[in-house]
């Protein structure tokens, strides 16, 4: 172990240019779709037309910037300080909540103040906890495959998570968080009646929470019939389908959209899926989830690869990532087009959105370390039993 660790930082870096071509693909689509869906707001708002997009670029650089830090982090660092890192996602999601410290915005208190700019807690808080999941695995492996209880413990701690999130509240976070957890821990060796009856009592659970509440219950029906409430709960949605429709095969062209033009909220945070079918048609929204399945299993492939190579945190890790931004990709498309009820969640990497653009950065960086500590590791394993032939 001690061996390979040496030779991984004495190796020069390994990118994966399969990974760094998808991000950078959905990176661009996200600058030109940005643009175009928040020129006419920006321009009424800031008298700037380019005012998201220059912030979006510059929060994008900064990404790219923290991406490369942690690629220079070895992932064991991860593993060994997983505790600390959870205390200190749970802690943010504990402030966020507290008045005067959390910003309040559109109703939900999500946000801490760092300077001028919101910080959406939320978002880097999962990746800790979903972290200390994948370390458990490691850790309690024989535990979590053969008790109920080994899986009880991280579940436990997931619903303590996902009841701050509730409190924002950020339903959409919290069941990403949940099902990423659940994935992982299935993948590392929970048995699958465990995961059956946890996922059954999560459902009872979120039903009994969207049943006592009339207002939970309009918003997760809402999607159902949106067209009987069409200038109130149903607006946001009915003007995401009109967008949906007029895109046709090919999109009216990039920058002629018509919803964008205060006729659907959100344009370029939440829906802007709904400009980008709009502007480019089926075709354009074939492609952009073309990129995310490759990302998806291109995640999942280094995930093996990990495996493959007995580092089995890294191994986790890669899964979750590729997991979580699956699920937030299915959510966003999904509340877009009318499937699913609507969340407050961002597309990745393509919505404007300041703390998901540098978390999902960073989270990629440990991705592209993960695939450099692969490939270092395959070739010290091939390259041991040379030198030990050659003493």
């Amino acid at each position: 172990m001690a061996y390979g660790l040496r030779a991984r930082e004495r190796a020069p870096f390994e990118w994966d240019g399969v990974t760094l071509a998808l991000v950078s693909a959905l990176f661009l689509v996200g600058l030109i779709m940005v643009t175009s869906a928040s020129m006419s707001i920006a321009a009424r708002q800031y008298g700037d037309p380019f005012f998201f997009l220059e912030r979006q670029f510059v929060y994008g650089v900064l990404g790219i910037m923290f991406a490369w830090v942690v690629t220079r982090v070895p992932t064991a660092l991860w593993d060994r300080y997983g505790l600390f890192l959870l205390l200190c996602g749970l802690t943010l999601l504990l402030l966020v909540l507290i008045p005067g410290i959390g910003a309040m915005v559109n109703g939900a208190r999500r946000w801490l103040r760092i300077g001028p700019a919101n910080f959406q807690v939320s978002e880097l808080a999962r990746v800790f906890v979903v972290n200390w999941v994948c370390s458990y695995s490691v850790r309690k492996r024989e535990e979590l495959e053969q008790t109920f209880g080994g899986i009880i413990k991280p579940v436990s701690l997931i619903g303590v998570a996902s009841i701050l999130l509730l409190l924002e509240p950020d339903y959409g976070a919290t069941t990403v968080l949940f099902a990423t957890g659940i994935a992982v821990l299935f993948v590392a060796g929970a048995r699958l009646r465990y995961v059956l009856l946890l996922l059954l009592g999560a459902v009872l659970v979120f039903g009994l929470l969207a049943f006592n509440s009339a207002y939970r219950m309009k918003r997760l029906t809402v999607f159902l019939h949106p067209w009987n409430d069409p200038f109130n709960s149903g607006f946001q949605l009915t003007q995401s389908l009109i967008a949906f429709g007029r895109g046709g095969w090919f999109g009216v062209g990039l920058g002629s959209s018509v919803q964008k033009l205060f006729y659907l909220p959100e344009a370029h945070t939440d829906f802007v899926f709904a400009v980008l079918a709009e502007e480019l048609g089926l075709v354009g929204v074939i492609g952009v989830i073309g990129l995310f399945v490759a990302l998806v299993l291109r995640a999942l492939q280094i995930s093996r690869m990990a495996a493959k190579a007995g580092l089995r945190f890294q191994s986790y890790i890669a899964l979750a990532f590729g997991v979580w931004i699956g699920l937030q990709a299915i959510v966003n498309m999904g509340v877009n087009m009318g499937a699913l009820p609507t969340k407050g969640l961002t597309l990745p990497l393509i919505s404007y959105g300041r703390s998901s653009l540098l978390v999902t950065l960073a989270w990629i960086g440990v991705l592209l370390r993960i695939y450099h500590e692969v490939k270092v590791s395959s070739r010290s394993a091939v390259m041991r039993p040379a030198l030990g032939a050659r003493r």
